[in-house]
């Protein structure tokens, strides 16, 4: 099995095995799952017109998101990426089964960071917001991006690439990750097994971590495996009724307002604030925090 497994493996493969499971999972995965929600929807006759336009929303927030992931990501990041590789990197490692399952993993990791952090950091919050703000839950918002969300995981990524690992299979290894993350955007499968839902991230787990419940915030960040929740303490399972969206509701399916309102608030945030010092905080601080001299109140959201 190891001289199975370490077996040097062409970039042919490697990249037939990801756009099976990556880029055909589309096709195969994602819109007949969606279109067996919009089914479910119409018989709970819960399929209605901000439901279907909140969907609309979501796909065109993916293509802007795209659009800047395309300039900014595989354009300037994968130089970047490249670069270090070249110059900053250990060793740099073989291409086999081995090499491909530790980066998947460490990108996995690596989005539990990633994703804490967005969580809670002020710019962090102002492009994922747009993520959790719709109202729904169904595979249409996994596709519901913020204008920064092509950029913060660099921050994340490139101790894996310094680690020897190539700069594509890093890259291909985080889009594996947020494909896995897109099939568990469904109120269609409950519960699974005992040891599933101990060890993966599933549709429970990430029900609970879109929730606006107060008991819900903060929690779940995981990507592939929960095991990161349970071991660094941010698992919450699923018990009482998830109330899907953020505190402060956005009230729209307007695309252009979606996918930029979280950035509005921050500089609305950043207006009301008085002193560099407690700009910058802004910025890096959670966000639901405020100068100790503030009258605002606080705003928390999930």
């Amino acid at each position: 099995m190891i001289e199975f497994l370490s077996k040097k493996l062409d970039w042919v493969d490697v990249n037939y095995w990801f756009y099976i499971f990556n880029d055909l999972s589309l096709l195969y995965i994602i819109v007949p799952f969606f279109l067996l929600e919009l089914i479910r929807y119409a018989y709970l006759k819960r399929l209605n017109k901000d439901l279907i336009f909140d969907s609309i929303a979501n796909i065109i927030t993916f293509g802007a998101f795209f659009l800047i992931e395309i300039i900014l990501g595989l354009l300037a990041i994968t130089k970047v990426y490249f670069w270090i590789y070249n110059n900053f990197s250990l060793p740099h490692l073989e291409l086999n089964w081995i090499t491909i399952i530790a980066c998947i993993l460490l990108a996995d990791f690596a989005y539990y960071w990633e994703h804490r952090m967005m969580h809670r950091t002020g710019i962090g919050w102002a492009t994922h917001t747009v993520h959790h703000s719709s109202p729904h839950f169904n595979m249409s918002v996994a596709y519901r991006f913020g204008p920064l969300d092509a950029i913060m995981p660099i921050i994340f990524s490139l101790p894996i690439v310094m680690l020897g690992f190539d700069p594509i299979l890093v890259l291909l290894s985080e889009v594996f990750v947020q494909v896995f993350q897109t099939i568990l955007h469904t109120e269609i499968i409950g519960k699974l097994t005992k040891p599933v839902e101990f060890i993966f991230n599933t549709p429970s787990h990430h029900r609970v971590h879109h929730g606006s419940n107060r008991k819900y915030w903060d929690k779940n960040y995981a990507g592939i495996l929960i095991i990161w929740d349970r071991m660094l303490g941010t698992f919450e399972p699923e018990v009482e009724k998830v109330r899907y969206g953020i505190s402060e509701p956005v009230h729209s399916t307007n695309p252009i307002k979606v996918f930029l309102h979280g950035i509005a608030r921050l500089f609305i945030k950043l207006k009301k604030v008085k002193g560099l010092k407690n700009k910058v905080l802004v910025f890096i601080k959670p966000p639901d925090w405020l100068p100790a001299n503030s009258n605002d109140n606080v705003i928390n959201e999930p």
